[in-house]
């Protein structure tokens, strides 16, 4: 009875906070000075049809960069927790023998290169479109996920995804560190010509940088997925 009085009192706590922020909202009629700015001068600038890619990739560089080392912290740190469990219960874990379903075998088939496909879609064209370097990676690894589920007794090139992952990143904080001495500050994609606005070969820099991000985050995922599976 006690349980059911304090989930009740809280719900009802959390029904006035509702209340208040609904019946106080008001509709900001317009932006704010900075998001004024990225408007304004976001398509001139940097040359990018998707204005989040230019907030994202070069006006708040530094933010992604933060990202991008979060993910790579918290790969590494699957890595050492599994491997930590893995050495005190079995160093030399047993595969499942048993096959998949005969509907995950022929998805696998059917969906896996086009789920590879959209992914790398998806960070090429992320000047262009709704999506990016991170949204790619993630779809990349749903495919790689797809993968060991329909061959359980296979698995990934680690040292292959950690290449990956090294060179994508190396390569990334490189071409950040050009725009300091080629263009206004670090990320900035202006290194390279901004070309034509709206085409596949524009915004400078901005589309190399995703298909950078797009590796490195499928790698890591990839690797996270294999870990988990093998732990």
């Amino acid at each position: 009875m006690l349980k059911k009085f304090f989930a009740a009192l809280a719900l009802f706590i959390v029904a006035i906070m509702f209340y208040d922020i609904a019946s106080n909202y008001q509709e900001r009629q317009q932006l704010s000075g900075v998001a004024q700015y990225y408007v304004e001068k976001g398509p001139s600038e940097l040359g990018a049809a998707n204005l989040v890619t230019s907030v994202v990739v070069t006006y708040r560089g530094l933010d992604t960069l933060g990202e991008v080392t979060v993910l790579f912290i918290s790969a590494a740190g699957i890595g050492l927790l599994l491997r930590r469990q893995r050495d005190d219960k079995d160093p030399s874990p047993q595969k499942d023998n048993a096959p998949c379903s005969e509907i995950v075998d022929t998805a696998f088939h059917l969906l896996f290169p086009m789920i590879l496909l959209f992914g790398i879609y998806i960070f090429v064209n992320g000047h262009l479109t709704p999506g990016g370097g991170f949204q790619g990676g993630a779809v990349i690894a749903s495919g790689m996920m797809l993968y060991l589920l329909a061959k359980p007794n296979n698995t990934f090139n680690l040292q292959l995804l950690k290449k990956i992952e090294s060179f994508s990143g190396s390569a990334y904080v490189l071409i950040g560190a050009l725009g300091l001495f080629l263009a206004g500050g670090f990320l900035d994609n202006r290194v390279l010509s901004l070309g034509e606005f709206g085409s596949l070969f524009s915004a400078g820099l901005i589309p190399v940088i995703y298909v950078l991000i797009g590796l490195k985050v499928g790698a890591e995922l990839s690797s996270v997925l294999t870990k988990f599976r093998d732990s």
